[in-house]
């Protein structure tokens, strides 16, 4: 790992076990075993690291997309979109939280349209596809509809795991009944 890459990990950890507010850049640095001044060539503050920590989150996301969503019929893809950041949402909670709570406290929660970039281009990639293989309404707005999927799951798999704390069975459901809800968004049959 880089520097700056051992300062987001260590403020991860950090900000995990002290909380935002309680959490220390002298703290962070020690974890890090770096100087405090190589903290700020890279983040002006602890706050200002929480884009990086968000953009962490997105890779994590893409990687495991990358690796579980394959080609097929765009219904088996969507199920596996949401699968992935169900996943992704109920392995990484203390995270998730951490950055909503770490963003809205920030002038940083502007830059969430550009951190969550490359997720939406990949999904209005797999839109297009549905598009041309005529599987899905052709009149769609991918750059929109890319948003709207992306929002709408993460914010199904959020209340699943963060707020309702649902039982697998519970979770399962929701999962079947967001997927049923995209693909007739879609325009696409099951």
């Amino acid at each position: 790992m880089d520097k700056k890459e051992r300062i987001i990990q260590s403020a991860i950890d950090v900000f995990s076990e002290k909380g935002i507010e309680k959490a220390t850049i002298s703290e962070i640095v020690k974890k890090a075993g770096i100087a405090q001044g190589t903290f700020y060539l890279y983040f002006s503050s602890k706050l200002a690291v929480m884009p990086a920590i968000a953009e962490v989150m997105v890779n994590k996301i893409l990687e495991g997309l990358n690796k579980k969503v394959s080609g097929g019929p765009i219904q088996q893809q969507i199920n596996d979109i949401i699968h992935v950041i169900f996943d992704l949402t109920e392995t990484y909670k203390e995270l998730t939280k951490l950055l909503y709570t770490g963003l809205t406290q920030t002038q940083y929660v502007g830059n969430w349209e550009i951190i969550y970039a490359p997720l939406y281009e990949w999904i209005e990639e797999l839109l297009r596809n549905g598009m041309k293989d005529q599987v899905i309404d052709s009149e769609l707005n991918v750059k929109y509809t890319a948003k709207i999927i992306v929002g709408t799951i993460e914010s199904a798999a959020e209340q699943a795991y963060l707020y309702d704390q649902q039982e697998t069975e519970a979770v399962k459901e929701h999962q079947k009944e967001l997927y049923y809800f995209l693909i007739k968004a879609l325009g696409a049959h099951t």
